[in-house]
């Protein structure tokens, strides 16, 4: 299986492509694609059938997926990227924080 460092409800901001330097939280994560929805970051136009939910229709703006690679975890301490370690700490695994060390 599969295992990724970043999860549903990190902050992470973008470092490559066209929405560089954008910042977000985590909404999904597609596992099997490798791919992430980060809030409010690369916002596409797609066109809806009216449906009984949107009766209406039309075009609605919605965010499209990232490439993993291409979003950095934001560490809560000192508000700059950072990447991701796993830990021993009390016999439980977590996910700690290369620039700080403190767990995230």
């Amino acid at each position: 299986m599969k295992k990724l460092k970043i999860k549903t409800g990190d902050t992470v901001r973008v470092i490559a492509g066209d929405h560089k330097g954008s910042e977000g939280k985590i909404m999904r994560v597609d596992i099997n694609k490798n791919k992430v929805i980060v809030e409010g970051v690369n916002m596409v136009s797609k066109h809806e059938k009216p449906s009984a939910k949107n009766p209406q229709g039309g075009i609605v703006e919605k965010e499209a997926l990232l490439h993993v690679s291409n979003v950095s975890l934001i560490d809560s301490k000192s508000g700059d990227t950072t990447r991701v370690g796993y830990e021993l700490r009390d016999g439980n695994k977590v996910r700690v924080s290369k620039k700080s060390n403190e767990v995230i």
